[in-house]
Formats: C-alpha cells, sequence, structure tokens
C-alpha cells in the first residue's frame, strides 16, 4: 500500500464519523431501544450506493471490495457500543448512530412538545470533548415513546443520517479526499469539511441531495438538524462532521429545499 493510500484511507476513516470522543458517545439509560441501529445505517449507505451513477460507483468499487470484510464484521457485532474497536473502520461508529438517534428523537418529542428540540440541542452546544451529553429532559416519560412519536423518530434518523452520509459519500467520488490527502496527517482527525472550497462543498451537497432523494429520503430531517447547529452560539468541534465551520446554514437549508422541490418536478438529476 502507499503512502498516499495511508494518508487517504487515514481521512476516509477521520472523516466519517469515527467520532469516539466521550462527549458523543451516549447510551440508552432507560428500558426502550431505538430500532434504528448500525445495520440501519449501514443499509441507508448501500442504498445510496446502488442509486449512483454507474461512473460514480465505479469510483467507490474499490474502496468497497477493500471494506468489505470490515463492513461484515461491523454488522456481526451491531449490538455492541463504540468501544469495540471492530467498528473502527466501519462507515459509521456505533457512537455516531447513538447520537443521530437521540437528536432524531427529540425532533420528533418537538411535534408534541414544542420547544424540546431546541433545548436537547442547547445542551448538546454546551457539551467539551471531555463531558457527556445532556440526557434529554424526562426522557424515560411513556409518552416520549408511544408508536407516532418513534414512527417519526425513525424517519428523521433516516433523514438525518441518509444526507450526511449522501454528502461524505460525494467528497469520495467527487475526488476531494485525494485532493486534500496531502493535508492529513495518519491518525489524525480532520473532518473534511473544513478543508473544502465553498464551491467543492455546494457541489458536494448538490450530488447529495439528488442522492438522497433517490432514496425516498427527503431534506425534512437534515434541515432540522442543520438549523439546530446555526443556533448555536458557538458551534463545538463535532459540529464539522456535519458542516463547515463557516458555512451559511439559512443558505443551505434554503438550497436544499430548492433541490426537493425541484426533484419532484423533474429538474435536478
Amino acid at each position: 500500500m502507499t503512502n498516499k493510500s495511508i494518508v487517504v484511507q487515514s481521512l476516509f476513516a477521520a472523516t466519517l464519523f469515527v467520532l469516539g470522543t466521550p462527549g458523543l458517545a451516549l447510551t440508552n439509560s432507560w428500558p426502550h431501544n431505538y430500532s434504528s441501529g448500525l445495520q440501519v445505517a449501514l443499509q441507508i449507505e448501500d442504498d445510496l450506493y446502488n442509486s449512483l451513477d454507474a461512473k460514480y460507483r465505479s469510483r467507490l468499487q474499490a474502496e468497497r471490495a477493500a471494506k468489505a470484510a470490515l463492513e461484515a464484521q461491523a454488522k456481526a457485532v451491531v449490538e455492541k457500543n463504540d468501544k469495540n474497536k471492530s467498528l473502527y473502520e466501519a462507515s459509521v461508529s456505533a457512537g455516531f448512530v447513538d447520537l443521530i438517534n437521540h437528536i432524531a428523537h427529540a425532533k420528533a418529542i418537538d411535534r408534541i412538545q414544542p420547544g424540546y428540540f431546541d433545548q436537547y440541542m442547547s445542551g448538546l452546544a454546551r457539551e467539551t470533548a471531555n463531558g457527556d451529553p445532556p440526557q434529554a429532559p424526562n426522557i424515560a416519560e411513556d409518552r416520549y415513546w408511544n408508536d407516532r412519536v418513534m414512527t417519526d423518530q425513525a424517519s428523521y434518523f433516516n433523514q438525518m443520517m441518509g444526507m450526511t452520509m449522501a454528502i461524505n459519500l460525494s467528497h469520495r467520488y467527487l475526488g476531494r479526499f485525494d485532493e486534500y490527502a496531502g493535508m492529513m496527517q495518519p491518525g489524525k482527525l480532520v473532518p473534511i469539511n473544513n478543508l473544502l472550497t465553498p464551491g467543492e462543498w455546494d457541489k458536494g451537497v448538490r450530488a447529495a441531495a439528488v442522492n438522497s432523494l433517490n432514496c425516498a429520503l427527503g431534506t425534512e430531517g437534515a434541515k432540522a438538524l442543520f438549523d439546530a447547529i446555526d443556533k448555536m452560539p458557538r458551534r463545538p468541534a463535532w459540529t464539522a462532521y456535519f458542516v463547515p465551520q463557516n458555512i451559511d446554514i439559512k443558505r443551505l437549508n434554503k438550497q436544499l429545499g430548492k433541490y426537493e422541490v425541484a426533484f419532484f418536478r423533474g429538474g435536478l438529476n
């Protein structure tokens, strides 16, 4: 394996949501479980890959072949948490899946208790890399786990995970990881979003929107997540795994809305 390959793989692994810091290693501390886990996330990634044009799939085939055994291993230990080192090279870590589950749940609860989502995201914004995220307020209440709420939770999870994965997939098949390999040292976590030019980011988002919408994954969940990040007085470093630190999120969400309208009118491909 060449040195460049090692650097590219390190950049790839660092950017695709390893998120192993204690501040984002959430756990369920109540007698409930989320239906959306690591295996669901990996299935979303497979769906996104399969819906891509052949020219883009071909750019990912070598990488997917190299990861096949690792993903199979990750699926085999899907119930284990992100401290299990075998998950490190999976496309997403168990800790990241857990984070998205909690954020999606807070957004679903917001439908029956307005303000809940902003309250939870404000708590996340205050956390440091060495602190545990706040438990969502009164999360053990049965009404927060009824069928309606959990149906919404699963939908938001799919939309948030789908768009986030699709954006990072776009950076891979558009060649961004190769372009920025020289700016990444093996083993150092640097979100690729903070290395991209505004034009490169916009191109990736457009490609990701097409990819997600082709998989019946709408933009509502992603826009809610991005909007919550925009409301943070000071964005924590981990938000760069979702969006570049200096991105205009209001503009981003407007663009995602336009892409969705254009897609259903047959004008986005």
